[in-house]
């Protein structure tokens, strides 16, 4: 077979497709022997396939022996158990039946998502905003800018080009500011990120090392957690910003909590993190959103941790 024929596109997409299938089910002989196979087909293949294992921790043994070990899940109930049994019925009690954004937000928000719901605006100027599940934005438009402020979930934007008003995105004490390029802001669990799949894009926030802005260039992203003032960066490869519009979610050592946040958007009811060190400890992978209870499970699993869907209301997460 002629590997060196084959679109490198295609074979990338086919590695994170088998990657996606391994995270899913880490302990599946059918997926690794798919795996295995696909990876002896040629060079190409093993090169595409080391390329996304290594972005998204994979490289080396295949985790299988980890997985199992953190599946295993202890019959006997304890002390710790029966508190956040208590917990739960405090939990689905106060869920109540409101899902999505809150009624406050309606009246704020100019376009608005619910649950599962992946929507394209067209906005005033000519840009497009592709607005994610569960999602809010506010225009402040003038004839001298452009402004925006995503009150809740994520964007990607493809902005026209407008050298005498610059596009600026707010959310949560960071901005966005752009003339003509493509970028993706998100909220999630209070870590705002902004990723750039073309063009420049400042980053600002009121700290100091982004009072006067950080300029980032097409693959590079920055999060920022107010709370705590950290700042991260770092690159991802070509056509992989804002993958959730293709109901995908790319991870690079991002905490459990701002990846269940973002889960939740794709996912019914509300989720409850029950133990904050879960909530603190970091995940890579790529996690398919057609299946957001298989998502969840495995972005827990590696944090040692399961999920539990209480009622149609609640989902608990906690230590296994």
């Amino acid at each position: 077979m002629n590997v060196a024929a084959q679109d490198p596109q295609r074979l990338l997409d086919e590695a994170i497709d088998l990657v996606i299938r391994l995270q899913v089910d880490p302990g599946n002989s059918v997926t690794l022997d798919m795996i295995r196979t696909w990876r002896k087909r040629g060079p190409d293949y093993e090169a595409a396939w080391s390329r996304v294992a290594d972005a998204y921790g994979m490289s080396g043994k295949v985790l299988t022996d980890r997985a199992k070990a953190e599946k295993r899940e202890s019959l006997a109930p304890t002390r710790r158990h029966l508190v956040i049994g208590g917990a739960v019925g405090l939990g689905a009690a106060l869920a109540g039946t409101v899902y999505g954004p809150s009624a406050i937000l309606r009246a704020k928000a100019d376009y608005i998502t619910g649950k599962g719901e992946i929507s394209r605006f067209e906005l005033p100027d000519g840009s497009v905003a592709t607005l994610g599940p569960d999602s809010a934005l506010a225009l402040d438009y003038t004839p001298e800018k452009r402004g925006i402020e995503l009150l809740s979930g994520m964007s990607f934007f493809d902005v026209v080009g407008d050298a005498r008003r610059p596009f600026a995105v707010q959310t949560g004490g960071l901005t966005a500011t752009a003339i003509g390029t493509a970028f993706d802001v998100a909220n999630d669990a209070g870590i705002l990120t902004v990723s750039v799949d073309r063009g420049i894009v400042e980053a600002r926030a009121s700290i100091s090392s982004l009072e006067s802005g950080q300029r980032l260039r097409a693959g590079e992203w920055i999060s920022f957690e107010p709370s705590s003032n950290t700042i991260e960066r770092g690159m991802r490869e070509p056509g992989q910003t804002a993958l959730w519009r293709n109901n995908i979610i790319a991870a690079e050592q991002e905490t459990v909590a701002a990846l269940v946040a973002r889960i939740g958007r794709w996912y019914p009811g509300r989720i409850i993190i029950a133990d904050p060190f879960v909530g603190s400890r970091r995940v890579s992978g790529l996690f398919d959103l057609a299946n957001p209870q298989r998502a969840l499970e495995a972005v827990v699993l590696p944090a040692g941790a399961r999920v539990r869907r209480v009622s149609s209301y609640l989902t608990l997460i906690s230590p296994v």
